[in-house]
């Protein structure tokens, strides 16, 4: 054979014996594949036709040991069943590597050799989740927990439902979304609706498939909450204090931490676990109708779920498995701060709905708060938005729950007097449900006599105007509607997403605005020009573009929502949506009579005297009047009124999912409503249209599958067009 000689490390398993000539092509074509040669062009058609048999068997022994691997890891990190040895483990693993580092065609993202982790990356990216994560209600007793279960069974006629019962993981919620069988998308919570791309970071988890079996469905969202074990957590703090590194507080902050590694290698070296507890959403195969067995279906395609998980037949049966995981969580390997309660029947959890950012088909049952005791250092004062004076004790250090506990809320004067806590007194601390801190008293018996008795200040910590206690009320509040610490708060709920929504703009740019004397009221950033936003740090071109757009987007947000921007002490969303109703425009409420105000329905004389007292402002009516030269729209959509029946899309309900690029969903659903049209939450019989954006949710199968008509963006803004 004219081979031209070169020295070669050859794998074992590659090895042969016989001599015969059609084994010697064999082997020459397995050497062409692994490490490249030149051979007589004689041979040429010969050896490649074994080259690429050759090939094709290198390919089916890589999937075969992704296959193996992938079982054992769901054995030894789902199960904790392990059915071969680590050595046996490593030479899979050793083996996979070595086929791919002579073959990197074959490297996938989903291989299990790419859990080591990625390049680091700049930033995350943002991610619109399809359906909202919504948080939880919590309960912190039996008799709040019976109260809950019998509002939820008056919303369903008083029909009685089976309850899931599961450890609330003391973790950080993320979304998972699978594509054809393979992990797409892995996201954080965020603020329910958009959280961040850490898909590189949780592909290191172990314990979170990479891909599912084909009978899983052709697109799906799970969720989960993943979290650092008790174990991993000790370990990992030990390795930093032998590094001199700050040790973290808790696990949740350790595994919060460590997901959002900009680089993911960082997250690979930490022990993390996931335990999945809820399926978002499915397309294109239909699902269990229960919770209970959606969970046992989503164990099948190879998730993590939690073994503690329970189904319980009534409240008294779920207070029965609480008061067992009070006496046995201690022993638990993670750290959990309650019980999570849900409905099981899906169509029950759709019949109730959600309220606000809750469910109203779920409740977390928390378990009582850890205690320890420190001392008040001193006693601070934040200002807030309405001028109210927030009192805080500023305590030492003291670890609470797995936490270190530095500062607790104090509400108010009174009720730091109804304790009758002092400045250096020595206190009892709680986490209140394992998260916000708060003093429970003093400890009498260690008092020196060197403790001092609060009363808050007569003037405001922030600007020195005087502090007064409004007549009925709690709090103290400052006098000055121009309070730096107001304006300030103010700025941050006006561009906030429930207010006018204003992308981009958020509470470090709001800060910088303000620091820079270019925004000193909301008003303000209506009039920031292009050159001022280049001028702030770190504010490139582009992005002063998009502020800009976002800013004049917002010039016409629904009267409701100017409404609560305004930020009038006691009037929130649902206030606001009132109001809207009953008023044309902010000047016609900013007119309103208190007895006007009482005579709506909920308005007493609280939030009326608050509602006056804003528009008596002169302050607040500068603002107003610098809104309106600005051009933003201070009244109702509609030029003159209309009846409902006269508007083209009355008696027509539309439901949006997934991401639309020229609307943001309550401006789109807003123009619905402003034509007559319903804009529903949930996809049900009475839906006549559904508008499809960017990764649409499961509500378009379910859309299908009822008949409703199906609308793309660009069909959406032609129907609203036509209809103006």
């Amino acid at each position: 054979m004219n081979l031209q000689r070169k020295p070669l490390g050859l794998p074992a398993n590659f090895a042969w014996q016989r001599k015969d000539s059609t084994r010697a092509k064999s082997r020459v074509a397995e050497l062409c594949v692994f490490f490249p040669i030149s051979i007589s062009p004689v041979l040429h058609c010969e050896w490649e036709v074994e080259r690429l048999k050759v090939i094709g068997k290198v390919k089916q022994r890589v999937e075969d040991l992704r296959g193996l691997i992938d079982y054992h890891n769901y054995r030894y990190y789902v199960l904790d069943s392990p059915e071969i040895s680590d050595a046996e483990y490593d030479e899979l693993m050793r083996e996979l590597r070595q086929l791919e580092a002579g073959h990197p065609e074959l490297i996938t993202p989903h291989s299990p050799t790419q859990r080591v982790g990625a390049p680091p990356v700049e930033a995350f990216g943002v991610v619109e989740h399809p359906e909202p994560l919504l948080s939880l209600a919590n309960t912190f007793s039996y008799e709040e927990l019976a109260a809950w279960h019998k509002r939820a069974t008056a919303l369903l006629a008083r029909r009685s439902f089976d309850l899931v019962c599961e450890p609330k993981i003391d973790g950080l919620a993320v979304a998972l979304t699978y594509v054809d069988g393979f992990l797409a998308i892995g996201a954080t919570r965020g603020d329910g609706y958009r959280g961040e791309n850490i898909t590189q970071n949780l592909r290191t988890v172990r314990s979170i498939p990479l891909s599912v079996p084909k009978e899983a469905p052709p697109r799906f969202e799970v969720r989960g909450e993943v979290y650092l074990p008790k174990a991993g957590f000790k370990k990992l703090n030990e390795q930093r204090a032998k590094e001199g590194l700050p040790l973290f507080a808790n696990p949740r902050n350790a595994a919060a931490g460590s997901v959002r590694q900009l680089d993911s290698s960082i997250t690979a070296k930490r022990p993390l676990d996931i335990y999945v507890y809820a399926l978002g959403w499915a397309e294109g195969k239909a699902v269990p109708d229960t919770h209970w067995e959606i969970m046992q279906y989503l164990e099948s395609l190879g998730f993590k779920i939690n073994p503690s998980m329970v189904l319980a037949r009534t409240i008294e049966e779920a207070e029965s498995h609480y008061q067992d995981w009070l006496e046995s969580r201690e022993g638990w390997p993670y750290e959990a701060d309650g019980m999570v309660v849900k409905a099981n029947e899906i169509t029950f959890q759709q019949e109730m709905g959600s309220a606000a950012h809750e469910p109203r088909w779920a409740i977390a049952y928390k378990f009582p708060a850890v205690q320890g005791t420190t001392r008040v250092i001193d006693i601070g004062i934040n200002v807030g938005r309405t001028g109210s004076l927030n009192p805080y004790a500023i305590l030492e250090p003291v670890r609470v729950g797995g936490a270190i506990i530095s500062q607790a809320a104090l509400h108010n004067e009174d009720d730091i007097h109804r304790k009758d806590i002092r400045i250096r007194d020595s206190v009892v601390v709680q986490r209140a449900g394992e998260v916000i801190p708060e003093i429970v008293g003093p400890v009498v018996s260690l008092r020196t006599g060197e403790e001092k008795i609060f009363h808050m200040p007569s003037r405001c910590p922030v600007c020195g105007a005087r502090v007064i206690k409004p007549e009925g009320e709690a709090m103290h509040r400052c006098t000055n509607a121009a309070c730096p610490s107001q304006a300030l708060e103010r700025i941050k709920h006006f561009v906030s997403r429930g207010a006018m929504d204003i992308d981009g703009v958020g509470e470090k740019l709001c800060l910088a605005l303000f620091n820079a004397g270019l925004v000193r009221d909301a008003a303000d950033l209506y009039y920031l020009t292009r050159e001022q936003l280049l001028g702030l740090e770190r504010l490139a071109d582009k992005s002063v573009s998009n502020v800009l757009n976002s800013i004049e987007r917002s010039k016409n947000r629904p009267l409701a929502r100017i409404i609560f921007a305004l930020g009038i002490l006691h009037v929130g969303q649902e206030y606001a949506e009132l109001l809207a109703q009953n008023f044309s425009s902010v000047d016609e409420l900013a007119q309103a009579s208190q007895e006007r105000l009482l005579s709506l329905p909920s308005i007493g004389p609280r939030i009326a005297d608050s509602i006056v007292a804003f528009f008596e402002q002169e302050g607040n009516r500068r603002i107003i009047e610098k809104l309106r030269r600005a051009g933003v729209r201070l009244e109702k959509a509609e030029a003159k009124e209309v009846k409902p029946k006269e508007l083209p899309l009355t008696g027509l309900e539309f439901v949006i999912t997934g991401k639309l690029e020229t609307f943001t969903r309550p401006e789109a659903e807003a123009r619905i409503k402003a034509l007559g049209g319903k804009a529903g939450s949930d996809v049900t019989k009475k839906t006549s249209h559904l508008v499809v954006g960017a990764e649409p949710g499961s509500k378009l199968a379910k859309a299908q599958k009822l008949g409703a008509k199906i609308l793309n963006e660009a069909e959406f803004i032609q129907l609203l067009e036509e209809k103006v």
